[in-house]
């Protein structure tokens, strides 16, 4: 992915994100261009914390149930909103202990990942929760099954759900959106904002 990396980091302006767990593509994909790592295990891989630290770039940390193969495997919780902060909570207190600047930590909670209609629905209801953790919230539930499931529709019919979702999740205290609709996304949350004094 190197190759990719510093042939757009020449050529756009925008920050490129890097998705990965492993610390050794984390360096590779830092000194190609990447500005930022997200990570869908919330660095808890060996070696992530410490490679993530000596890169000092921003971070996002994400919450998943299990691994990717078996995530959606009848996902159970308690009470989701709460075992996803405390999850969260505890990642954070990770990072920063490992040297990660507080600054540059990101949390997603990690919808569809784990995560079944009625859980992700109840999460993203409860969005505002995670101001609490005083972090940046990035919210991708752009093209999610969830939404799929809501309209019943393909994945190429959910551009309108997606842009009511992601309107919510603004609206709940998220400050980063993850969208596959990027313009029309990007006037929605653009009204939004307007409409909120924002």
């Amino acid at each position: 992915i190197t190759p990719v990396i510093e042939i757009l980091s020449k050529r756009i302006a925008v920050p490129i994100s890097i998705n990965t767990s492993n610390p050794e593509v984390m360096q590779a994909a830092v000194i190609a261009g990447a500005k930022m790592l997200n990570d869908i295990r919330a660095l808890s891989k060996v070696g992530a914390l410490g490679m993530a630290s000596k890169l000092k770039v921003p971070v996002c940390i994400m919450h998943m149930l299990n691994e990717p193969g078996t995530m959606q495997l009848k996902p159970q919780f308690d009470d989701i909103v709460t075992e996803v902060y405390q999850f969260l909570e505890r990642r954070i207190t990770s990072c920063v202990e490992a040297g990660i600047e507080a600054n540059k930590i990101i949390i997603d909670p990690g919808f569809g990942f784990g995560k079944n209609l009625p859980q992700n629905l109840a999460l993203l209801r409860s969005l505002d929760i995670f101001a609490k953790l005083h972090k940046p919230v990035l919210v991708g539930i752009s093209n999610k099954s969830m939404i799929g499931q809501i309209l019943d529709v393909t994945l190429e019919q959910r551009v309108y759900g997606n842009l009511a979702a992601s309107v919510v999740a603004m609206a709940k205290g998220a400050s980063i959106i993850r969208a596959h609709d990027v313009q029309a996304t990007s006037d929605a949350l653009k009204v939004f904002k307007a409409i909120a004094g924002l």
